[in-house]
């Protein structure tokens, strides 16, 4: 069997790690795998095509700001992509984010509607289903559910600084979408598949699939993280994310801050350089990295991974923590709480809490100092 992967990175981020590991499993399975890819990798060859370039990935950024077209650029890129597909012809497209400046789905999904070829589509976020952002559960909105109009969003990602055109997205997207010959979705939280199945997706069949994570390297193996930093002595609290915003809970770390003892220490991973220069003295701040053995250690040298993500579908960075056998700490956001659901050292606050989460990294910090 023939599967192509179609995602906005390959082998990066979390998304990237993911499509990597399905691909894997494929191989492993005797079949064979495909993949194409928006940016972020530079491996091209039979078996991995890269869509578009930065020139084009450019425009359609700019045309996603000027008029809320986001998806509907990179026209050339994607008719390229299609004659690579057709020379590949796969027997199944497995989907996953499509969004992200690189493919015009409307394009695509007419070729896909057209060949009746066979799609599974893996659900990170909401942004298939909306006329404009990838994630509504921040301000409780469900205008998604029948048309989206008005978008109270649209300075959000995708962003567009000046038109709305939410309403004619979500048409083209329900009138494309719902079309497909035939057609699994993949979620992986419970969450997202309540909310999938309250909109225009309803009409396909759904399948729960948590995603997972590459045990063998984030297995608890310390490494010399606090020696490097001088952190021999201090209890660590981990924060990691691919990009750092409001959302993701950034604002929740500077407020905690003001609250922890002085042996109490915070990390946070995955920072830009901008972000880098307006941290608190008395936070330990790191740019993003690739280099997941790197990042492994440093979940295995931390002492609790708090996660103060105000929407989110099943975080990657929860599951790494708890293969790292670390304790966690998240708020009840989307199906953050599923994450640690079967885990004796996972605790779940409400979205700000952080009053109660101070109080459990005190009783934490005595757990560990009575061992």
């Amino acid at each position: 069997m023939r599967i192509l992967f179609i995602n906005t990175t390959y082998k990066s981020g979390s998304t990237g790690k993911i499509v990597y590991q399905l691909e894997q499993e494929e191989l492993k399975q005797r079949n064979e795998a495909f993949v194409a890819f928006g940016r972020n990798c530079n491996i091209e060859d039979h078996r991995h095509y890269r869509i578009g370039n930065k020139f084009e990935m450019l425009f359609h950024l700019l045309k996603t700001r000027l008029f809320d077209g986001h998806g509907l650029g990179s026209k050339r890129g994607t008719y390229q992509l299609i004659r690579w597909i057709d020379s590949i012809n796969p027997d199944i497209i497995h989907l996953h984010n499509i969004h992200g400046y690189y493919l015009n789905y409307p394009i695509l999904f007419k070729y896909l509607i057209s060949r009746k070829i066979k799609v599974r589509w893996t659900l990170h976020d909401c942004w298939a289903f909306t006329g404009h952002c990838s994630h509504y559960d921040f301000i409780q909105c469900n205008k998604w559910q029948t048309e989206c109009f008005e978008c109270q969003q649209k300075r959000e990602y995708p962003k567009s600084l000046f038109l709305d055109n939410s309403q004619k997205n979500y048409i083209i997207k329900k009138k494309l979408f719902s079309r497909l010959y035939q057609c699994e979705i993949s979620i992986p939280s419970k969450w997202l598949k309540n909310e999938v199945e309250k909109s225009f997706f309803k009409m396909y069949p759904t399948i729960l699939r948590y995603n997972t994570i590459d045990n063998k390297v984030f297995n608890g193996k310390r490494g010399d993280f606090r020696e490097r930093y001088q952190l021999q002595d201090k209890f660590l609290i981990l924060g990691v994310a691919s990009v750092w915003t409001e959302r993701k809970g950034l604002k929740c770390f500077f407020e905690l801050v003001t609250r922890l003892r002085a042996n109490q220490k915070i990390v946070l991973v995955g920072l830009s350089k901008k972000q880098m220069r307006i941290l608190p003295q008395n936070i330990i701040g790191i740019e993003r990295t690739e280099n997941i053995t790197q990042l492994a250690e440093i979940y295995a040298e931390s002492d609790v991974f708090f996660n103060p993500t105000l929407e989110d579908n099943y975080p990657t960075t929860n599951i790494e923590a708890k293969s790292s056998g670390i304790p966690i700490i998240t708020f009840d956001s989307g199906g953050s709480k599923e994450t640690v659901e079967d885990y004796e050292k996972g605790y779940v606050v409400k979205k700000g809490d952080l009053k109660e989460v101070v109080a459990i990294i005190i009783n934490l910090e005595r757990s560990k100092s009575n061992l």
